[in-house]
């Protein structure tokens, strides 16, 4: 294998893919970077490439097989939990999905934007009402989520502290013994809140999961549990990313700003594009259960393969000039979802909540500006979701 390069690592920008893995794209579709464990795994930059491979059924997503990268070291204790939706493969993957569909078609989030809506408003009309200055992310891009995602599935949006911190702790703790202490009281308190809910029947996708499932037998209430607290933790953290990063990034573009205002119906293809953009997950992994043949390459059973979507996204092959922002560019075949059967469940609800996040705040603070410099701005690390530690504006 030629020389690696380590992964993760940290953005110097926060909208721009870290320098440091500019060789990979460099050295075509397939190359390989190291882990902090000295691991080597494939790194698939190429958009088509990526594309094939992750609707190829011999990537696993299962995180229990033994060969199953673990990317961070505080994730260690991946392999100890079985986790729904995102770490398990068919026919079990299929059985859950299926299940959660229809709460998250385009038709149910459709009917959501209106209470969207609401929410958003009462959010700006708090800040405006204290004026400036205003933190963005403790004021808006993660109550907008979080109050959405508690609503959709029936947990009491009093409890956000407590499960905001723990989500927190889950993926940004200093140690694998933090994040597997949030994990499990994350978890305590949604066995407590489901028992809670089978006495005693709320509104909310939980509550229907119950009825349709939990009673009938063919869903496990331990299952119920750690699926709750993955639509819960994906519910919030990765929108509250986009608002705040995407809020940021326009900011720091003022002529696209400029078009935006100037035409608001852009909002839907500039989400698109702020997606492709910024690839705020960036390192989603599978474990290759036999060999593949790809691009030249032959990636051998048990190897670690990742997609690193800051790269696929900008592959100037499916892209031109794919370091701009071009809020008028077709990007809507981006990879920030993922691809195959383990795409993003809640696309639908994500691009509604941030086209009505940020159609709203531009449209309600026309002179928005940062209150500080904008390299004085925290941002997060690369070995998490990338977004705003704290996005301070002022108006």
């Amino acid at each position: 294998m030629s020389e690696t390069i380590p992964f993760p690592q940290n953005r110097t920008c926060p909208y721009h893919p870290p320098s440091a893995y500019r060789p990979l794209s460099e050295n075509g579709p397939l190359s390989h970077v190291s882990l902090f464990d000295g691991r080597t795994i494939w790194a698939v930059t190429g958009h088509a490439e990526a594309r094939v491979l992750l609707s190829d059924q011999r990537l696993s997503a299962d995180r229990q097989n033994p060969a199953f990268p673990i990317m961070i070291e505080r994730f260690s204790n991946i392999r100890r939990v079985r986790t729904p939706l995102i770490g398990v493969d068919d026919p079990e993957h299929n059985t859950q999905r299926r299940m959660l569909i229809p709460t998250f078609s385009l038709k149910r989030t459709a009917m959501l934007r209106p209470r969207i809506q609401r929410i958003v408003d009462d959010l700006l009309d708090r800040m405006l009402a204290q004026g400036p200055p205003a933190e963005l992310v403790s004021a808006f891009a993660l109550p907008v989520p979080s109050m959405v995602i508690c609503a959709l599935l029936g947990v009491p949006y009093a409890d956000h502290e407590f499960f905001e911190e723990r989500s927190h702790r889950i993926l940004r703790g200093r140690t694998a013994e933090e994040g597997e202490e949030a994990r499990r009281e994350l978890e305590g308190y949604l066995a407590d809140l489901i028992a809670r809910k089978e006495r005693e029947r709320g509104d909310g996708l939980l509550d229907e999961l119950i009825d349709d499932r939990l009673r009938a037998g063919s869903l496990e209430h331990q299952e119920l549990v750690r699926l709750a607290m993955v639509l819960l933790i994906a519910g919030h953290e990765t929108t509250a990313n986009m608002i705040s990063l995407g809020t940021f990034t326009l900011l720091e573009h003022p002529d696209a700003l400029a078009q935006l205002r100037a035409d608001d119906s852009l909002i839907p293809g500039a989400v698109e594009e702020l997606l492709r953009f910024l690839s705020i997950a960036d390192g989603m992994v599978r474990v290759a259960t036999a060999d593949i043949e790809m691009a030249g390459q032959t990636i051998r059973t048990g190897d670690g393969v990742l997609f690193p979507t800051s790269l696929i996204n900008r592959d100037e092959t499916a892209y031109p000039s794919p370091d701009e922002l071009d809020l008028e560019r077709s990007a809507r075949h981006h990879l920030a979802f993922g691809f195959g059967i383990h795409q993003c469940l809640g696309q639908n609800l994500a691009r509604a909540e941030m086209e009505i996040a940020l159609r709203s705040l531009f449209r309600r603070i026309p002179d928005l500006r940062l209150a500080v410099p904008a390299a004085e701005i925290p941002f997060k690390p690369g070995d998490t979701l990338q977004g705003m530690i704290e996005l301070p504006l002022a108006w």
